[in-house]
Formats: structure tokens, sequence, C-alpha cells
């Protein structure tokens, strides 16, 4: 489908099938998302099953309109309405005090809502055509990479779902950042394309959650993306960190070699500059030099992509943490998870 300029004719059946209680799989400016009637408590419950997903973990109702938005919460504050105004339609999803018209099972029976208003042209026709909010988290299984490309939606979902809505490759490639906005400064539980410092331009005020929930915390996260292991292709990842390229390419070379695997079982991500000091034979290049909003695009189709050339470890570039690099280095860390090699100068510590 042409991703700016949707056809009614082609989006109906999936339209119909949302009415239906079924599932769809659609695309964003940030990732794929799986869509269900967020009013429905029995579409919503198909969602968890398709993904595996665990129940305590809150799902993000989007809408095309504020008018949309306040049928779902509580309360408006002027922030939100500020935030709104600033950067929506967009990859922003604001955690705000729902309305008793919210399920619980989309908020994991917490007394917020997690709202969005997408810009995609598929997404917001597709929303106004089924007639109701679209609760939709990544659609993929969970903990796997998320979707930026149809393929990457059917490799996990074909045969779970009722239809995958093809617009190609999504735009920003990182979920969107969201902001809760229930107490007296807006916090920031998951970092994305609209970085802290654009929040701090809007509001004046900006907490940062420093917070990661463990797998075992019994504590029900306000976000999704906060508790669970995230991003995870099959392949082990490595994260290659350093103040430039070739501090990160000698970094990546000393934990391959401790790896201990043929050179085709390795598999590397990042920007030539890195990818050309290292005689790797798998490598996927995001550009010719550092660019976090590039990184963040590609990030998820490279590590699908390494894993489908059936590399056992992925050694993936690390950025600095500023601006869409904090956003890059969130996923990227939460790919790898615990897993990591140090580096020769970290042997005795």
């Amino acid at each position: 489908m042409d991703a700016e300029r949707p056809d009614d004719r082609l989006l109906e059946p999936a339209a119909m099938a949302l009415r239906r209680g079924r599932l769809v799989a659609f695309p964003t400016e940030t990732v794929y998302g799986l869509g269900a009637n967020a009013l429905d408590p029995a579409a919503v419950a198909a969602i968890f099953q398709a993904k595996g997903r665990p129940g305590d973990n809150p799902l993000i109702v989007h809408v095309t309109s504020i008018e949309a938005v306040y049928a779902l919460v509580d309360a408006m504050p002027p922030v939100a309405l500020r935030l709104f105004a600033a950067f929506s339609p967009g990859p922003l999803t604001l955690v705000l005090s729902r309305s008793a018209l919210v399920p619980d099972l989309v908020t994991a029976g917490l007394d917020t809502v997690a709202v969005r208003l997408p810009a995609h042209p598929v997404a917001r026709r597709l929303i106004d055509l089924a007639g109701f909010p679209i609760a939709a988290p990544s659609a993929n299984r969970s903990g796997r990479p998320s979707p930026t490309r149809a393929w990457h939606v059917a490799a996990d979902l074909e045969g779970r779902i009722s239809y995958i809505v093809d617009a190609g490759e999504c735009s920003f490639g990182i979920e969107s950042t969201v902001v809760d906005v229930t107490g007296k400064n807006p916090v920031v539980l998951r970092p994305g394309s609209i970085t802290n410092q654009q929040i701090l331009e809007v509001t004046g005020v900006l907490s940062v959650e420093k917070q990661e929930f463990a797998d075992s915390s019994p504590a029900t996260p306000r976000s999704p993306g906060m508790k669970y292991r995230h991003y995870a292709p099959r392949a082990k990842v490595l994260v290659a960190e350093g103040s430039d390229p070739v501090g990160r390419a000698e970094f990546a070379g000393q934990m391959a070699a401790k790896l201990h695997l043929p050179p085709f079982e390795i598999g590397y991500f990042g920007c030539r500059q890195f990818l050309n000091l290292l005689p790797a034979e798998q490598k996927v290049a995001y550009g010719d030099e550092p660019e976090p909003e590039l990184a963040g695009r590609l990030l998820f189709d490279a590590l699908r992509r390494l894993d489908r050339a059936g590399v056992k470890v992925i050694i993936a570039e690390g950025l600095l943490e500023h601006g869409v690099g904090i956003a890059y280095m969130n996923r990227l860390r939460k790919a790898a998870g615990a897993w990591q090699i140090k580096g020769e100068e970290d042997d005795d510590k």
C-alpha cells in the first residue's frame, strides 16, 4: 500500500477485521503495531495471546485527534496539551489518568493510560475507518526485535493474525518517546525520537526515569519497554562502546577474538567508519559516519537480517548518549541484556 496515499478499498477489509474483534498489523512512523479494538477486552486479550506478552505490560492506545484522547482520560493537564501540540501527530506517547472507558487489560490494571496520535497516513486512516481507538504494541513476538518492515511481522506472527498492512519501511524505526504527565513534572519513561531536550524546551521542566524494572520485579511498569528484556534477536548481542568509531572498532575486535568463533558466525552493525576497520564477513552498515537517527531507524532490521544470515553473535556499534543516541543505546542495551564481554583493558577489573 502507498504509505502517503492509503487506499480505502484496500484498507476496508482490515478495518472490518478490527470491527469483528480480530488483530491487524499496520505501519506507524515508529514501528509496525499489532492493533485491536482498545475498548473490547476480548480483542485486547488476543493481542497478549498472539504476542506471548505478559499481562502486566500495558498497551498504548492510538487515536487520531485530541478530542478522542479526552474520552480516554480523566484529566488533561496543561503540560499534556503543550506536548501534544508540539509533537503530535508523531512519535510521542503520553501517560495520563485513565477514564472508566478504558478496559483494565489495556492498562495492566493501572490508573493511567498511554495514548498516542500516530502521524503515519495509513495508521491514521485505518483508525478512522475502524471507528474506535486501537490498542497496539509492536507487531512482534514478545522479546523479539520490533518490526520496521512487513516481513518482520510475518516472520513472527504469520498465522496468528488476520491482516498485515504493508506500507514499506517505518521512517523512525524506534518506538515512541513515552512521557508520564500525571505528576508535578513530566517524566520520560522510555526515550525515543522526541528527545529529552525537545521536551524540556516545551515544558521548561523534565525528569528522566532512571529505574529499570528487572524481570523478577513484581511492580507493574507504567510504560511499555520498561520491565522485560526487549528487542533481542536469536543471536547474542554485544555492544562495542567507545568515544569514536576507531576506539569502538578496537573494542569490537577484542570481543570477537574472545568468542573463538569462525568469522562467518559473527555479524556486525554500525557505520562504515566502524565496519571498515573490522575484517568481517557479515556486516550491515547504516551510513558512513555515526548518525544516531539513521542507526536507530535501521537497528531492528539489521538485527533480523543478521539473524537470517545465521550468525551466532552480533557486535553492534555503541553511540554517544545524547539526543536520539539515548534511545538508540536504550534499545541496543536491552537487546544485549546482561551478556557482555569486556575489553582487554578491563580483564583485571
